[in-house]
This record gives structure tokens, sequence and C-alpha cells, in this order.
């Protein structure tokens, strides 16, 4: 009698450092980094959406780059640095975005707030100044059934601008 093996069930170990913290978890070859995340280390603020990476509800950072969690299978992050907007959000690196988030009502239901932030803490960390259109382009990929989106382009704009008066102020003599 033969016995046949389900590659897909077949369990593999992979390591992460998921937010500043080595972590190690047994996945199936073809779970996905989102289910990785909120199954195995049960950090829940990354969204599973759509899961075709249209909505950009999955979104993490992975070696500093916002990749979407469900296009990407957990295998593949292998040895990488991933931050969620869990890691974001207890290290501080966010909390301006999420204070103009909360003053401006940039968020209702917030089931796509993680993404959001994620992507405006990414385009932030490239563009210290982006124009409204660089801040629409950039959430292109960012689905929201309740803001309408002007008041999340309006709270990133009025980051940005925080931060470059912050900046300019710091480089001033004084």
């Amino acid at each position: 009698m033969s016995s046949e093996i389900d590659d897909a069930k077949e369990a593999v170990r992979v390591r992460f450092t998921v937010n500043g913290r080595k972590v190690a978890c047994e996945v199936a070859p073809r779970d996905t980094l989102v289910d990785c995340l909120r199954n195995a280390l049960e950090l829940t603020g990354t969204h599973a959406g759509c899961e075709m990476g249209a909505c950009g509800a999955c979104l993490v950072q992975l070696d500093g780059r916002a990749v979407h969690g469900c296009l990407m299978f957990a295998v593949q992050a292998d040895g990488a640095r991933i931050d969620t907007i869990e890691g974001l959000s207890e290290s501080g690196a966010i909390a301006d975005l999420q204070a103009e988030f909360h003053r401006r009502n940039a968020l209702q239901c917030g089931f796509c707030t993680p993404g959001m932030l994620i992507n405006a803490h990414e385009l932030l960390s490239r563009l210290t100044e982006p124009s409204r259109a660089a801040i629409r382009d950039a959430l292109s990929g960012n689905f929201c059934r309740c803001t309408g989106y002007e008041a999340i382009v309006d709270a990133i704009a009025a980051v940005a601008d925080a931060r470059a008066a912050k900046a300019s102020q710091e480089g001033s003599p004084g």
C-alpha cells in the first residue's frame, strides 16, 4: 500500500523579523504572508480583503517596501524584515499620521486604515513634500468605501507639511 504525500499540506519552517522581533512559523507552502501574520502570529491589524492585491487592506512593509501580503507566499518572505501596522504603531513611526487621520476623520469603518497608513508611511519616507496628485497616485492601490478619500489625502498632506516645517526649524540656526 503506497501513501501519497500532499505537498500543499506539508509544513515549512520560515523565519522573519517581525516588528523588530525574530520569529519562526510553520506554514503550508501555499499559505500567504497575510495568513501567516494573522493566524500564526496573531497580528490581525493586517487585513485580508480582496485577496487579489486590488484593495490594499493587506499591506505590510517587507524590507522597507509596502507589499501586498495576500499576493506573497509566507515562504517567499523567509529571512525578511516585516513591519506590520502594529509594529509601526508601537514604535511611534506613524503616530503623527494616526493622529491626523483621527483629527480629520480620515477613517470610518477602519478596515482600509492599516493599509492606508502603511502606504502613507512609505510615501512620506520617499517624498518629504508630495503633491496632492502624488498622494492620490500613491493611494491608488488602496480601496475605501467610506471616506471618499479627500480626508485621507488632507491628512497625509498635513503630516507632510508638518514634517517639512519641523525639519526646516531643526535645520535653521537658532
